[in-house]
């Protein structure tokens, strides 16, 4: 089974085009693959599917096997996959995911795509659609008690769950995100009881009013490079809490993705850079899957 592995900003998945491949138990695969030690190593499994309401279909599988319904990094890398391989030849292309149907618009230089505009649609605040767990209809600047410790946070989908926690509202977290011992506070957002379904977090230090930086938690994968949905909710969560404007620089420790929230079409725009590692071929793994 032939495979290519590509990254977003350091968030690294492993792809398989199913036009031409086929995954029988992907949960599976996404496991054995993900391993850093015995596998190809990555964030999780993405499959580029056919789809009969978009241009192409994505399936998307965490590290653990889990199926995440949208990867922001992870589209844009389909956008750049689908035109540099020669499946389309659209500079403006329709993605269907769990989210919805996505619209990716593709820069190309010399043939090949170097950056992905990608519409994200609008944040989502009901915590009936995460779910959330709270008797409030939104949690925005709402507390949480984790591992006996108060935080407030900004809970936004972007077709995945997003919490968001700002180091300048919470005095239990450092003043600098270098600081955070990400790998004991994550678990315990992620595995919550109030978040039924699991949630990704991210931890944020404004910058300025154009420039935040975030670190996150990954339901399925840990702490990983980037998240392009993160960075979403995050940028939103600011423009909420009158941090920011509507255009906002968000540093990852991958590098930066540049989020903008169109306020009169309720609508947020993701542009990031998307890359092609190496491509590869699967043999001896597959004999178990």
């Amino acid at each position: 089974m032939k495979f290519t592995k590509m990254q977003g900003l350091g968030n690294d998945y492993i792809y398989i085009n199913c036009f031409e491949e086929q995954v029988t138990k992907p949960e599976e695969l996404a496991v054995q693959l993900s391993d850093r030690h015995f596998g190809v190593g990555s964030d999780g499994l993405i499959l580029i599917c056919p789809s009969e309401v978009a241009d192409f279909k994505m399936q998307m599988y965490n590290s653990d096997g889990s199926h995440g319904e949208m990867c922001g990094n992870g589209i844009r890398c389909i956008g750049k996959y689908v035109y540099d391989y020669g499946l389309t030849e659209k500079e403006h292309i329709s993605v269907e995911t769990l989210a919805g149907i996505k619209e990716l618009d593709l820069l190309v230089e010399e043939g090949k795509v170097v950056q992905v505009r990608v519409d994200m649609g609008s944040p989502i605040f009901v915590t009936k659609d995460f779910p959330v767990c709270m008797e409030h209809e939104s949690v925005i600047n709402r507390t949480i008690k984790v591992k006996g410790l108060v935080f407030h946070l900004t809970c936004v989908s972007m077709g995945n769950p997003h919490a968001v926690i700002f180091l300048e509202e919470n005095e239990v977290l450092p003043d600098r995100l270098e600081e955070l011992a990400l790998k004991e506070i994550g678990p315990g957002f992620e595995h919550h009881e109030i978040f039924p379904n699991r949630i990704n977090t991210e931890f944020v230090k404004v910058i300025d009013q154009n420039t935040v930086q975030m670190r996150v938690w990954e339901r399925g994968s840990g702490e990983t490079m980037a998240c392009g949905t993160g960075a979403c909710a995050v940028a939103v969560a600011c423009i909420l809490h009158g941090f920011t404007e509507d255009k906002v620089t968000v540093r990852l420790l991958g590098g930066d993705l540049e989020i903008e929230w169109d306020r009169e079409k309720n609508t947020v725009y993701m542009t990031g850079a998307a890359v092609t590692v190496f491509d590869g071929e699967i043999r001896s793994i597959l004999e178990s899957v």
